[in-house]
This record gives structure tokens, sequence and C-alpha cells, in this order.
């Protein structure tokens, strides 16, 4: 059974086979990291490792699902006892078993980001707060961020400089608000994203019999995507490994891109701190892309200084120059990119699904959705609404959630009332209150009714709490397939729907029969050891948004860059190389900063196997208005050998002067390279005009509007862009492409 490891390269090889003690796998990248990390448990298990002493973390479903369909292939079924998954889903999988040591019940739910708004908004409106002062997505982001600190309500509110800091924004109710939050989710029996792992710290922290346990348990720790990980999963790790001390981390830190969900880049940083006794393996062979791609992103990444040196190369082919596209406007960007992917998937033979595009933000996809709509090109788009959030879907899956917990308060407000059974808003406003006044959850009034109200309405109340019971009861008895197929039926949605023969209304029936072929799946799979409807409520709740598309459609995809990671694609469109786009206006106060957003780029340039284009436009719409935009920074980075700039439209008003960088690291070369100089400043000439560049030979005096007085050394015209390499008097010598420079002639 260990022929296997003959199918990896040298270094992988050392990485998979060196299992004892702290290890640490740098890898770039398409180096292989997750064969490495797949090869490294197949051999754990090889040598005698009983498969549920081994703990692997990973950051999506989709991740820990392929990496265990490959473990089962090479050792067989003694895989599927492997602890492996996200931090979330494993975590959630301890909380459940021990939740009573910290006061939850073991059928929690699970609230997504939906439910956590909707108790926000319920809290301000009781507290009498302005959402335009204290917006929900603000708050519910200041308290995940407070969470992934570990820092409870209570050292929140006690946190002068926190508190300080809320007022000076406006809102000095925040610690309030996180304790309502928290108080009122704990009554609820519900843990929100964040709680997962906040939980979690306080369970070990505070039961260490508990934490001993779960060491005993771990031989080995694995964890995939180590640069993504905050100060709650770091802690977690750290304790589960320190008696043992085989812990495994593999991540690569040029692709540390989630800091504003709180990734910390200083815990792969220092994790030879950490270990001083760690081994490193650094895997710098890239499978995935041409040489060009990867030199390019080389260039790109060394400009940061933060950073594990590492020399990534390819014995692939050197592939084509990366295109650079230059438009007028977005919508002129968005008609080139998409008449690009028409010729190329037509002289190619490419499917859509062969192409991304990426973008900064969102709003840029919508010039790129008309342009591609007009070429009759199938797209899909990656962050739009998602299968799961739609309200047919989300209403079936609150009177579910309250099947398992019943003091669920989003999931009752949600369904009280739907299908209409005369629960109106201001009934619920009183038995909320009721609930609030008296310190329970709402459903302690719902199924106590006659004991809190009068009247009619009494009686649909208990109609519904009774409904509700009857649905718990079935979901101790049966499987989830059987349960949420009755209550489809019985809670009346089902009859709704049908009732609804509009186009709308059949799309909305068709999304619950095909949630319902979804839970017949999960019963059916093999894989699937707890059939029960809280089990299928937790793997819905802890799909991350990538585990929720589709891979198999055949369609381009279009996507933010943070949204590509740990993808790949034949062809990668760039969008949006502009100045406050790219990098953002919002990440450039700072060097941690904007090491992030190259960072971000770099994601981007490696997502390309074949063919890489960036493109920008000289004017956008932005914020209502129509603004002249400068090439991105990040451009200026690159090589400009690796280069080939097309389609140039008309000059745009006072076009800044743009240049490509002459650094290159080639592979083979030793890591680290020399500040980049700083350029000096010049004031160009009042009767400066630009001159015709086939007029340019060596030996020529030019002034450059930005790097001042230079005399020409080299023009190079067999390029498929033209070049000029010009000695400038103050700022060194520059290789400029000509179709961007300006240059006057000096008489």
């Amino acid at each position: 059974m260990g022929n296997f490891l003959d199918e990896l390269n040298e270094v992988q090889r050392k990485a998979v086979t060196h299992t004892e003690g702290p290890t640490m796998i740098i890898a770039g990248a398409g180096s292989g990291k997750t064969r490495v990390l797949t090869y490294r448990i197949a051999h754990l298990i090889d040598k005698g490792v009983e498969p549920f002493h081994i703990l692997a973390l990973t950051f999506t479903n989709r991740a820990s699902k392929e990496m265990r369909n490959r473990v089962e292939k090479l050792v067989g079924t003694a895989a599927r006892s492997l602890w492996m998954g996200t931090f979330h889903s494993v975590f959630a999988k301890i909380l459940r078993s021990e939740a009573p040591r910290i006061n939850f019940p073991q059928n929690f739910t699970i609230y997504d980001t939906d439910d956590s708004k909707s108790l926000i908004k319920t809290i301000l409106k009781e507290m009498s707060l302005d959402d335009k002062t204290y917006k929900p997505n603000q708050v519910l982001s200041r308290i995940s961020s407070a969470k992934n600190r570990l820092i409870g309500w209570e050292q929140y509110a006690r946190d002068a400089e926190l508190v300080l800091e809320d007022e000076a924004s406006g809102k000095p109710m925040m610690a309030k608000i996180y304790q309502a939050y928290q108080t009122r989710a704990f009554r609820s029996g519900a843990m929100d994203f964040d709680d997962l792992l906040f939980f979690t710290n306080i369970l070990f922290r505070d039961h260490l019999d508990i934490l001993n346990k779960y060491q005993q348990k771990f031989h080995h720790i694995l964890i995939d995507e180590y640069q993504d990980t905050n100060l709650a999963q770091y802690l977690i790790a750290r304790k589960l490994a320190a008696v043992r001390r085989n812990i495994c981390v593999v991540g690569d830190d040029a692709q540390s891109i989630y800091a504003f969900r709180g990734a910390d880049i200083q815990n792969i940083l220092n994790f030879e701190k950490d270990y001083p006794d760690a081994e490193i393996f650094r895997l710098e062979q890239n499978y995935r892309s041409t040489q060009s791609i990867v030199e390019v992103a080389n260039s790109i990444i060394r400009h940061n200084k933060a950073q594990l040196k590492k020399n990534v190369w390819t014995s692939n082919d050197k592939g084509e120059f990366i295109e650079v596209i230059k438009a007028g406007s977005d919508n002129e960007e968005a008609r080139l990119v998409a008449q690009g992917i028409y010729e190329d998937k037509v002289q190619a033979s490419l499917r859509n699904k062969d192409f991304a595009i990426l973008y900064r933000t969102n709003a840029q996809s919508r010039a790129l959705e008309e342009s591609l709509r007009k070429l009759n090109l199938k797209y899909r788009i990656i962050g739009g609404i998602s299968f799961y959030e739609r309200k047919e879907i989300k209403d079936l899956m609150a009177y579910l959630r309250l099947a398992v917990n019943p003091n669920d308060e989003e999931a009752l407000k949600r369904v009280i009332n739907y299908p209409k059974r005369g629960i109106g808003d201001t009934t619920l406003a009183r038995i909320m209150v009721i609930a609030n006044e008296n310190g329970v959850p709402v459903w302690e009034v719902v199924s106590n009714i006659r004991f809190a109200l009068q009247g009619k309405i009494v009686g649909e109340i208990e109609s519904f709490a009774n409904l509700i019971k009857s649905f718990s009861i079935m979901a101790t008895a049966k499987n989830a397939f059987e349960v949420v197929d009755h209550v489809a039926k019985s809670s009346g949605i089902i009859r709704d729907l049908t009732a609804d023969k509009t186009i709308e209304g059949i799309s909305r029936y068709e999304n619950i029969q095909s949630l319902l072929s979804g839970v017949q799946q999960f019963v059916n799979d093999p894989e699937t050891e707890d059939k029960s409807l809280t089990a299928y409520l937790q793997d819905v709740a802890l799909l991350t948004d990538e585990d929720r598309n589709k891979k198999d459609e055949d369609a381009i995809t279009l996507m933010t860059i943070h949204s590509s990671k740990g993808l790949e694609f034949k062809q990668v469109y760039v969008v949006g190389m502009e100045e406050e786009l790219f990098p953002s206006m919002m990440m450039t106060g700072t060097q941690q900063d904007l090491e992030e957003e190259r960072r971000l780029f770099y994601v981007a340039v490696t997502r390309a196997e074949q063919k890489l284009t960036l493109s920008y436009a000289t004017t956008r719409f932005r914020f209502g208005s129509l603004r002249v935009m400068e090439p991105s920074r990040f451009l200026n980075e690159i090589d400009a050998r690796y280069l080939k700039v097309s389609r140039k439209i008309a000059p745009e008003p006072e076009e800044p002067a743009f240049r490509f960088s002459e650094q290159f690291k080639r592979p083979g070369q030793k890591a680290g390279m020399p500040a980049a100089p700083k350029i000096v400043a010049h004031t160009v000439s009042a009767n400066f005009v630009p001159s015709d560049v086939s007029q340019l030979k060596p030996g020529l005096r030019v002034e450059h509007p930005k790097f001042g007085f230079g005399t020409i050394q080299d023009v190079d015209t067999k390029s498929p862009d033209k070049k000029a390499r010009i000695l400038f008097d103050l700022n060194g010598e520059k290789t400029l492409i000509l179709s961007f420079a300006k240059l006057m002639i000096v008489p």
C-alpha cells in the first residue's frame, strides 16, 4: 500500500513521511498541497495510526470531502473513521456532545447571518435605537470581530478602549446590544457561526477534563489553509496539540486574504516561534500554470515585506503572454472581455466553464453580465442568492428547526403566521414582551398561551404549538427525509405553494421538491452515519458559500477574487485593475492593508492555468458619476517582458504615466529582492507634447512627465508591444511600453 509515495516529488515525499513533531508545509499556489495532506493522512494510517486518532481541519466542506474521498481510495473504508471536516463542523460535533457542560442544549440551533441580523433588528427596536446609526450589518460585524478575538460581552463592556471606540463612532450602546444578543441567543438555545469557536474555547478553558479527553483522542492534528486561521482557531489548535505536539499545518502566507474575517497572517508567520523545533517543508513546484503566469505571480508577491520566503517555479510550457486590455470605459471593458471569451471559446474549442472573470467588488458584475448576455454566453454568479437563502426554503427550514429546538426564537417568529393563521405582528409583539419580562423563551409563552392571553387568537396559537410538538415527537423517531416530507405537507407550505399557479409559484414549489430530493440523498448516502433531522440541519447550516454552488454547470464563472480562492480555470480575466478599485481605496492606508491587497492580486493571477488577461478602464462610473481612473499600481509591479498590451482605445484625458517594473526573479534564483526605488518628482515642461514613438531610437534625449529627462538606451520593436529602455537622470533605468508611455523628444 505504501507505493503511493512513489507518485510524489522529493519534497512532497519528505513532507508526507515526516510524521512526528510540529511540521509546517509552505505550499505555493498549484503545488499539490491537497495531495500532500491526503497522502500524509494515508501514510499515517498505513503506519498503524487509528483513523479516529487523526483530526484534519479544513475551511470548506468541499475540501474535506475531496480529501476524505482521496484517502479512501488509498486506504479503503477505514478513512470513514477520520475526524475530518471544517473547523465549524468538527467543533459543532464536539459541542453537541459536551453542550450541557456550558449550559446549552445538545440540540442547539445554528443561526445563519440572516437569523443573526433579524435578532439584532428586534433588539434595536426593543431598545428604541435608530437602525440607520446602528446598522445591523455593522453591529453584527462588530460582535463577530469581538468573538473572533475571544472577547465576550462582559469583557467587552469592561474594555475602556472598545467602549471609547463605540462612543467615538456614535454607537455608545454597542456593549448593551452585544449583551442582549448573546442573552437572547442563549435563551433560544442557539449559537451563531462565531459561537461555535468561541464556546469551544470556553469549553476547553473551563473544563480541563474535557480538554484532556480530546488531547488524548487526537494523536495527529492536520490543518489546511493555516494562513486563514483566526485567534480562536489558533488557540484551539494549540491546546489540542499541547500534549503530543504532532501538529502539521499547511498553507501559503501569500494567499492570506481574509483579515476582514478575523484571519491573522501572523499565525503562519510565527509558527516557527511557537514551535522552535518545527520541521519546515517548502512545496515550490507549480503544476497548475504556465511559466509566464508563475513568473508574473512571483514578480507581484515579492514586493511584500511580511512573507515566508519561497521560490515558486514550474516545468510547464512558457505559455502565452499575459494580455493587458486597456479600455476607454467600464462598459467597453466588459464588451472587450466578453468578445475575447467568445473568440477563444470558438478558436480553442473551450467550454464556458473553462473561463472565469474575477473582480474586486460585486458591483462590477453588471456591465459584464450585459455583455455576456448579448453574445449569448451562459454565466453564473458566485455570491448571489443561494438556494438555501430563498424564502420558501427558509420557511420550511424554520419549521424543521423548531421541530428539533422549539426555543429557536428566530425560526418561531418566521413561521408562527405562515401559512397565514391570523397571528399578526401585534399579537407576536405581546408574546415577546411577556417572554422578555419573565426572562423565558418565546416558546414557553406560546406553548402555555392560555396563561398569557385571551380571545379567539388563543386557539390559533394553541394549534400552532400542537403542530410543532407533533413535529418534535416525529423528529426523535424518524429519519430526516420522513420528517421533512411530513412537515412540508402538514405545515401547509406545500398547499400554499401549489395554490400559486404563477411561474414564480411553480418555481418555489419546484425548489421545495429539490430540497426533498437533497434530504433523500443525505439519508441514502452510505457515509451518513446519523440520518436524523438534527444531523441534517447541522449539515446544511455549516455549508459555506463555496459548498452551495454547483460545480458541474457549463457556465462562465463571475465572482469576486475573495470567492475564487482554491479554484482554478483554464482562462482567467481579472478586470478593474485601477487605483482606488484594486487596490481598494479602503486598503491603502497602511502597509499591512496594501500587502493584503497585493496577496489578493496574487491569488487572482494564480487561479489561471493557461491564459491570464488583465484589464482596466480609463473612465468608470463610480458613486453615481463618471470618473477618470488610473491604472493599478500592481500593473507597474509586473515585468514588462511577460505582458502584451492590446486593443488600445482612444487616449483618455490626463492619462497618467504607466510603467511596468523591470525587476523579475527567475526560477532558481535566490529569494528576496531590493526595495523598489522611490520616484524623484519631476515638474513637466510647459511646452510638453508627446512625440511620435516611431521616431524613437537609441541615443535620443527624451522627457517623461513622471520620470523626467533621460537617454534612450535601446528600443525593442520585435516583441508584441514595442518597448524602450531609458536611463533617466534622476530615476534610473526604466523599461517602458511605448503604447502607454508619453515621451517627448528633447531637441
